[in-house]
């Protein structure tokens, strides 16, 4: 699939329009999806914007990574440029600061499905840093070597705060029993990784 972005997205810039489109189309779930768990009322727009970004910036992808991560580059960046829109939340730290803090919207809209409430819920509770890591990884599937492209580090710092990230959301979710998404909760449950350094 990655070759396969990666040809199309040479067509896109030859000026194949059809080509652009089939690009968008094939990761427009997975972005409205990542924004729909965070900011549901913007989740439509965001997910334009993330496109139209990607739209003005394709001759600057070298592909250096692969065109769905570049993607979720942008994705991030449209979220904390959202975010930071609000002149309250112009100076937050979002390596510190949780969307529970940020955004007034109940944490019961971010969630369809009634037994992933409470694991959105604790997710929404953690630093935004930390919450788009642990859905990158866990939902979107993004191996450490693609995260420390989005985060600008290394894979061994990621794999660190995915560990920090992990151990977070548990302590979130301690005070009741169970969780709500079989692929985190197991992962939740694995063996923190030992001898790994970062920050």
């Amino acid at each position: 699939m990655v070759d396969n972005d990666l040809a199309v997205l040479e067509r896109w810039r030859a000026g194949d329009q059809a080509a652009g489109q089939e690009l968008c189309a094939r990761y427009f779930d997975d972005i409205y999806r990542f924004f729909e768990h965070k900011l549901p009322q913007e989740a439509d727009d965001l997910t334009q914007q993330t496109f139209l970004a990607c739209v003005r910036a394709r001759e600057q992808f070298r592909g250096q990574s692969s065109f769905r991560t570049y993607l979720y580059a942008i994705a991030r960046n449209e979220l904390y440029t959202r975010l930071r829109q609000n002149p309250r939340f112009m100076h937050v730290d979002l390596e510190v600061s949780s969307l529970n803090e940020l955004v007034s919207s109940p944490s019961t809209h971010l969630a369809h499905r009634e037994e992933q409430a409470r694991l959105r819920t604790a997710l929404m509770d953690l630093p935004v840093e930390q919450q788009v890591l642990l859905e990158y990884h866990y939902w979107h599937d993004l191996d450490a070597a693609a995260l420390a492209a989005i985060f600008d580090t290394t894979p061994g710092t990621i794999r660190v705060r995915l560990v920090r990230a992990r151990h977070a959301l548990r302590e979130r979710l301690e005070v009741t029993a169970g969780c709500g998404d079989d692929r985190l909760s197991t992962a939740l449950r694995e063996p923190e990784v030992g001898n790994e350094t970062g920050a």
